[in-house]
């Protein structure tokens, strides 16, 4: 691909939301294929089972290390020019942010990524939940939330004014994120053959992870030929949510990475929704699903943004560059999770 040509043509703003809008397609369909949903793997890995879900959010894990560290040791991203690595983290932001992420996600039956996939097929609790969710970031990065969340996020910081890559800080050479993506890659695999895992939602488990990847390499050879600086980013959906939101709403608001990137996923699981024919209109099944829906969406809006991303952006972008407080991030999202299957979903079928 010309970059320098496409640039050129219909200037940097639109090629940013272009990719965005590439990068959001494919993670749109492959998501909805694979039935990719962190919140699925935490709850059936705190019922004691490694099931299909633990097996597709696991392969596209490692699908994303391996594209990703492939794309870093070949030249196509370098991971130290990621805005989310070159700035500041954030150790109690992605502590408390994660349990909270971690919570809501339960409370709302899926992940903000996982939510608007869902929407897209017609769910009204995954749009009534996305919109709160949206909402709820935008508070939280520019509203009357801003100033707890800067509180919560200032507790305890990196040091040095960048975050902490765990490859290089660990001592390890480039390579090993490549090995250990391609080992957890494996165990993905065993773990599909014993639940007996169609081919298809395996290739498709794969392309949510490597969804991942186009967006970190398409951000970065954007950024080596625009003149204008670039932010180096893939598939997240806190800030996205917040900044499409606003794009709606603003007349002034301008083109960028995230504007592409919420629509094509919208868009692309509509795609696939349609036809594999699951297009179909779903309500909230009693009002106490909805008051859980919709305190979870909030707290995934504030925790999410307090995390520095999502399921989505901390448990598999930032994972996939190995940024610390991501993976920090993810291990909190998934003990919050569990708890909260274990404290009000499990004891509620327990008494039912």
């Amino acid at each position: 691909m010309d970059l320098i040509a496409l640039v050129e043509r219909i200037g940097e703003a639109p090629t940013a939301a272009l990719f965005g809008m590439i990068t959001g397609l494919t993670f749109g369909i492959a998501a909805h294929r694979s039935r990719f949903c962190l919140r699925a793997a935490t709850v059936e890995f705190a019922r004691g089972s490694m099931g299909p879900a633990v097996a597709v959010w696991l392969l596209t894990f490692s699908t994303a290390l391996v594209w990703v560290q492939g794309a870093s040791l070949t030249g196509l991203m370098r991971a130290e020019d990621a805005r989310m690595m070159a700035v500041a983290g954030s150790w109690s932001g992605a502590i408390i942010g994660g349990l909270m992420f971690g919570i809501g996600m339960v409370l709302a039956r899926g992940c903000s990524g996982r939510l608007l996939v869902l929407a897209a097929t017609g769910n009204m609790r995954s749009i009534v939940s996305g919109l709160i969710f949206a909402v709820i970031a935008q508070m939280s990065l520019g509203g009357w939330l801003t100033p707890a969340r800067e509180y919560l996020a200032g507790l305890w910081v990196t040091p040095g004014g960048r975050n902490v890559d765990l490859l290089s800080t660990s001592g390890m050479p480039d390579y090993m994120g490549l090995v250990m993506g391609i080992a957890l890659a494996v165990l993905a695999l065993e773990i599909s053959r014993r639940n007996r895992i169609g081919f298809g939602r395996l290739v498709f488990a794969s392309g949510v992870g490597f969804a991942v990847a186009v967006g970190w390499v398409l951000t970065f050879g954007l950024s080596q030929v625009a003149f204008e600086p670039v932010q180096i980013e893939s598939a997240t959906f806190t800030g996205p949510s917040a900044h499409t939101l606003m794009y709606f709403l603003d007349r002034n608001a301008v083109l960028e990475f995230d504007i592409g990137l919420v629509p094509g996923v919208f868009i692309g699981a509509l795609i696939s929704a349609a036809l594999t024919r699951e297009l179909r209109w779903q309500a909230f099944d009693n009002a106490l699903v909805m008051r859980k829906a919709m305190i979870g969406a909030a707290l995934m809006g504030f925790g999410g943004m307090l995390a520095g991303g999502c399921a989505i952006g901390a448990g598999v972008t930032g994972g996939s560059i190995f940024v610390a407080t991501a993976w920090l991030a993810l291990f909190c999202m998934w003990i919050g999770a569990m708890a909260t299957d274990y404290l009000i979903d499990q004891k509620y079928l327990a008494t039912a």
